[in-house]
C-alpha cells in the first residue's frame, strides 16, 4: 500500500539498476550491449566480467520491453520476501551467485553443443554449410538478462514456501508454488534440449539458475528440509 519505498532496498535497487543499464542500451546501442553481454568463452569478445555484467541487460529495442518488465515483476513478487525474511546482504548474495551459476551453465551448454556438432561434421552426418550456420549461431551468439538469476529466486522461493498458492493468469485455479517451479524448470530443460527453429531463449541459463538455487537453499536448510513438503 505504500508502494516503491515499501520493496526492500536490494530489490528496489536491482530494478533501479537495470532499468538504468536498460536505458543505457537505449542510448549506447549494440556497442554497449556487445561488451557486456555474455558471449561464447571462445570468442575474441567474451570477458570474464561478462559473467557478472550479462545478468543487468536486457533485450532491445523498445518493443521488447516486456523482457525487462516481466523479469523485473518477477524478482520483485518472489524475491520481496525472501529479502524481508534473510535480510538484504544474504539476499544479494544468492542473487548474485544464481546470476554468475546460470552463465556458466550456459556457457558449458553452448560448449557442449559445438562439440557435438563438430563430432557430426567429422562423421559426415551433417554438410559444412549447416556446421557454419550452426555453429556460427553458437560462436556468435550471446546471452543476457536477469532470467537466470530470477530464476534462482524463483526456487528459493518455491522450497522456502512450497505450499504458496499461486494465481496464473488464464489457469483459473490456484497452483502451489513448489508444482509452479518445478513446471518452469522442466519446461526449459525440455526446450533447451529440443529448441525451436528461431528460439532465442537461453533456457539453459534458466536451468542454471533454478539449480544453483536449489543448492544453495538445501545447503542453507540442512536442518530444516521437512518444509518442503
Amino acid at each position: 500500500m505504500r508502494g516503491f519505498s515499501s520493496v526492500p532496498p536490494v530489490i528496489k535497487n536491482l530494478i533501479i539498476i537495470n532499468v538504468l543499464v536498460w536505458l543505457a542500451e537505449l542510448t549506447f546501442g549494440e556497442v554497449f550491449v556487445d561488451k557486456l553481454s555474455l558471449h561464447y568463452y571462445q570468442s575474441p569478445d567474451f570477458g570474464i566480467w561478462q559473467l557478472f555484467t550479462y545478468m543487468f541487460l536486457h533485450a532491445i529495442p523498445v518493443d521488447w520491453i516486456f523482457h525487462l518488465l516481466f523479469n523485473m515483476f518477477a524478482l520483485w513478487m518472489f524475491g520481496s520476501t525472501l529479502e524481508n525474511l534473510w535480510g538484504s546482504k544474504r539476499f544479494l548474495l544468492f542473487y548474485l551467485i544464481c546470476g554468475v551459476g546460470a552463465a556458466l551453465m550456459q556457457m558449458g551448454a553452448s560448449a557442449i553443443e559445438m562439440n557435438i556438432l563438430l563430432d557430426k561434421l567429422n562423421q559426415g552426418k551433417i554438410a559444412l554449410e549447416q556446421f557454419k550456420a550452426q555453429g556460427g549461431a553458437i560462436y556468435n551468439g550471446i546471452a543476457l538478462g536477469a532470467s537466470g538469476a530470477v530464476m534462482g529466486v524463483m526456487v528459493g522461493f518455491g522450497y522456502t514456501f512450497p505450499n504458496t498458492p499461486l494465481y496464473i493468469i488464464p489457469i483459473p485455479i490456484p497452483i502451489k508454488a513448489k508444482y509452479l517451479v518445478i513446471g518452469y524448470v522442466l519446461f526449459d530443460l525440455f526446450s533447451g534440449i529440443n529448441p525451436n527453429y528461431g528460439d532465442t531463449v537461453a533456457h539453459f541459463a534458466h536451468v542454471g539458475g533454478a539449480l544453483i538455487g536449489l543448492i544453495l537453499m538445501i545447503t542453507m536448510n540442512r536442518t530444516n528440509r521437512r518444509t518442503f513438503y
